[in-house]
């Protein structure tokens, strides 16, 4: 009487007859233990145990389990220690305690301390490495017990295959299905599911499809395994093939076959399959509700969702991470408050979900609340909870927050190791984002291209590339990812010949027609200042909104004006609904010709023909494209009649056309303005300081630069580089640092003098200060961009072309020289700087000499 009371949870009418009981013994006693032990309560199993006048082993064991199970393993192994006599119970239950705990390496010490080891005990173990994602380590421990000469059973196959899964090796599940006909298991349909479930999992289909057919006996797990496998490799025939074959379609092939249609967009064949189905369970009402928030319709979601006769914890999971999947998540943590209210425990899923969509909404305080209820209901320690933790804080810039949940997780799997050096790098903390990394006891794909990522965010594209070469040496394949932020890299540098190898790399990758990867290719070309950007873009078969606003704003960048409004008009005709982006690419190309009518034209289509609201980066485009133009008093207006607060960027747009046409007036009123506002920009006062001194008002001037002094205001250096075989050099102005700078020197000199010969006169209007005109010259000379394209000239071949970035606006005398030194020399000279790419050839520029 006493074991079933414990058994179905009356403890307390257990308690009481054993209180009445005068016949108890030591199995009296240890029945009652194992009950308090099983339903949490901890301190009265102590209490009983310290209590019972003898105790045996399975009283010990008993005792320990209920320590176990409450993650009080130092207790538990405060026990075992004390234990004066230990069966193989007894390592188990201390070893399964470790591995729940990710405790590996304590786990593994003590289980080489076993003097007896069963299957149960290698079972554990593997099972232990594969929850911390060492599959490695797991098939290592599985290859020992074979080596001791332990047959394993069903159980202990079904987990080895699952550490294949993993791990990516086909051969190794041959062997394994060798050793499963040696042992007489490969015809026992569990043991057959797991085989065929490794085969999927590392791509061989065909294997699987092979082994399936083979099968003498199939569950619904054998069914759902081949449909969900095809869908997944997106054969959508296949899988409707195999589901019509399935002579029962239980709930979970029916469940499976709807996630399969929804995956591919036919959601309604899905409806079909659900309504077909006769007093569906929850596990239809679920899938079906994923279905429709994977397709984006939320309402119908929620509809489904209300319907639900007896929600479980995977109904609430697949609502909230619906809501957070589409970008809605106010909605999904309203979810996950009424699960709460409801009495119900949340699941790790939905746990996850609602700190994802604080992390989206950077709400810290209610995920705050949501981490103590991790701790109330004991999921803290899980590893997705964990970190969903670490990404929520991370996002949420609380970093001590973060810091603090990856140091007392029981489980730090390889994702918890991304995810902290994920949430470290946005938080500029690329130190000790590396430091992490180098601790990393595996690392996988997405590790390599966090620390890549990182590093590139930082503008560190050297050492990014150091890294992934790193990577390639130690047999990493990258990702898509990966790539992606290789090709960032190649753009910040202005690297051109690095980003057409890795163009070369993605074709052997087979991400060619990967439409990010395209995307970031397109963007990469464009802001290196190579055309190449137009042929990607012509060989995609896909497009997306993120490919047009990509080809629209190199075009712009690069002066293809005209180019620029064609593709504009291209993808309104193909359907493609352009966004706020799109006008922002094509009213900086009308910009950048100075065609007013058209970039009034597009600027009110905005909100007449799209309904979207211009934002001040688009006032800024007008007020930059009527200034450039001469229309100061039009571009004043604009600013001061528009609905939008202006910003230091639309005043500075403004101040540089002044200085264009030296409009004093206007100029000193504006800047006055960003001065009242507290820019911090030296710019502001460089523009200003060029307006006077294109005036020869060298007091002002001089007040000016007093201003910047006072104020704390630097001016930024300019700084020009270009890359010269596999290096890059950089240049300052007056630059004395560079190893060949006297052959640079001498190269400048002798181009001055052969283009004073044919015409060429410095503009030295461009030296603001108050000195001789031969030492203007001589100041014109030695400006960052000149000593770049000498430094090109000199270590280049002939015809070459030169390739130079530089950090500020180029000048107009430096802008007159690039076109001389294209003609004389006869090589395309392409030049970056703050604000758009000049290319220069046989004397012209592509700006047209409006920029």
């Amino acid at each position: 009487m006493i074991s079933g009371y414990t058994q179905n949870g009356l403890l307390h009418e257990a308690q009481t007859l054993f209180n009445v009981f005068r016949g108890k013994n030591v199995r009296t006693w240890t029945i009652l233990l194992t009950g308090y032990s099983k339903f949490g309560l901890v301190d009265d199993a102590r209490m009983l145990f310290e209590a019972m006048p003898e105790r045996n082993v399975v009283s010990w064991n008993a005792m320990i389990s209920a320590y176990v199970q409450n993650g009080d393993l130092r207790s538990a192994r405060e026990l075992f220690d004390e234990m004066p006599g230990r069966n193989v119970v007894s390592w188990n239950s201390m070893i399964t305690g470790y591995c729940h705990c990710g405790m590996m390496r304590e786990a593994d010490e003590l289980c080489e301390e076993m003097g007896e080891r069963n299957l149960v005990s290698w079972m554990v173990m593997i099972s232990g490495f594969i929850e911390i994602s060492e599959y490695g380590e797991a098939w290592g421990v599985f290859l020992m017990m074979m080596r001791s000469g332990v047959r394993p059973d069903q159980a202990v196959l079904v987990v080895a295959l699952s550490a294949l899964m993993r791990l990516n090796d086909l051969e190794l599940v041959e062997s394994l299905r060798t050793l499963a006909i040696k042992t007489g298991y490969e015809g026992d349909v569990v043991v057959g599911t797991a085989i065929l479930d490794a085969y999927t999992r590392n791509g061989s289909l065909d294997y699987a499809v092979k082994f399936f057919e083979m099968m003498p006996i199939r569950n619904e797990y054998s069914w759902t395994t081949m449909i969900a496998a095809f869908a997944q490799c997106h054969r959508l025939d296949d899988a409707i093939a195999f589901y019509e074959r399935d002579p029962v379609k239980s709930v979970a092939t029916q469940a499976t076959i709807i996630t399969a249609y929804a995956q591919m967009g036919r959601i309604y064949e899905a409806r079909h399959i659900f309504d077909e189905t006769p007093n569906p369970n929850v596990v239809m009402w679920n899938a079906m509700v994923a279905a429709y928030a994977q397709n984006g319709m939320l309402e119908e979601a929620k509809d489904i969702f209300l319907l639900i006769p007896m929600r479980n914890a995977a109904s609430w999971a697949a609502m909230i991470s619906g809501f957070v999947q589409n970008g809605h998540s106010r909605e999904a943590l309203e979810v996950f408050a009424e699960l709460h209210r409801s009495g119900n425990f949340p699941s790790h899923s939905s746990f996850s979900s609602a700190l994802f969509a604080c992390s989206n909404i950077a709400d810290v305080e209610v995920g705050r609340q949501i981490h103590s209820l991790t701790i109330k209901t004991k999921c803290q320690f899980n590893s997705f909870v964990g970190n969903g933790l670490i990404s929520m804080y991370g996002k949420c810039k609380s970093i001590e927050d973060f810091s603090q949940v990856f140091s007392t997780m029981r489980v730090k799997d390889v994702v918890s190791w991304n995810s902290l050096i994920s949430r470290l790098s946005e938080n500029y903390m690329l130190d000790d984002a590396w430091k992490f990394f180098e601790k990393m006891p595996n690392r996988d794909v997405v590790s390599w291209t966090a620390v890549i990522s990182a590093y590139e965010q930082a503008g560190q594209g050297d050492i990014a590339f150091k890294l992934f070469l790193d990577m390639l040496a130690r047999g990493m394949r990258p990702n898509q990812l990966t790539v992606t932020s290789l090709l960032s890299a190649c753009a910040c540098l202005g690297a051109a010949k690095l980003g057409e190898q890795i163009h070369s790399l993605i074709y052997k990758l087979g991400f060619n027609s990967c439409l990010s990867v395209c995307n970031a290719l397109i963007t990469m070309y464009f802001k290196c200042g190579s055309l190449d950007g137009l042929c990607a873009f012509e060989e995609m078969p896909d497009r997306d909104i993120v490919t047009w606003n990509a080809v629209l704003g190199g075009c712009a960048q690069n002066g293809l004006v005209t180019e620029a409004v064609d593709i504009f008009e291209q993808m309104k005709a193909s359907g493609i609904f352009p966004n706020e982006i799109s006008f922002l690419g094509v009213l900086c190309a009308c910009g950048h010709a100075g065609f007013v009518d058209k970039g009034w034209a597009y600027f009110h289509s905005m909100s007449q023909d799209y309904g979207i609201t211009p934002l001040v980066y688009h006032y800024t485009c007008m007020v930059d494209l009527l200034g450039r133009a001469g229309q100061i008093s039009e571009a004043e207006a604009l600013i001061q009649n528009m609905p939008v607060k202006p910003d230091s960027v639309i005043l500075e747009a403004l101040l540089g056309a002044c200085r264009i046409h030296r409009n004093m007036e206007v100029g000193q009123r504006i800047a006055e303005r960003l001065f009242q506002i507290g820019t911090k920009r030296s710019g502001t006062y460089v523009l200003l300081s060029n307006i006077y001194a294109s005036q020869g008002m060298w007091d002002k001037v001089l007040e000016i630069r007093q201003s910047m002094k006072d104020r704390g205001v630097n001016k930024e250096p300019g700084i020009s580089w270009i890359q010269i075989k596999d290096k890059l050099h950089y240049f300052l102005m007056g630059d004395k640092t560079h190893n060949e700078i006297g052959e640079i020197h001498l190269t400048l000199k002798e181009l001055y003098r052969s283009f004073r010969e044919t015409g060429y006169v410095p503009d030295t209007n461009f030296v603001l200060h108050d000195v001789e005109e031969e030492q203007k010259e001589d100041e014109l000379l030695y400006h960052s961009e000149k000593l770049a394209i000498a430094s090109g000239i000199l270590c280049m071949p002939n015809g070459t072309p030169i390739q130079i970035m530089k950090n500020l606006r180029i000048c107009g005398d430096c802008h007159s020289f690039m076109k001389f030194v294209s003609k004389v020399t006869q090589r395309k000279i392409v030049i970056r700087d703050g604000s758009r790419f000049h290319h220069f050839w046989d004397g012209l520029c592509s700006c047209g000499d409006y920029w």
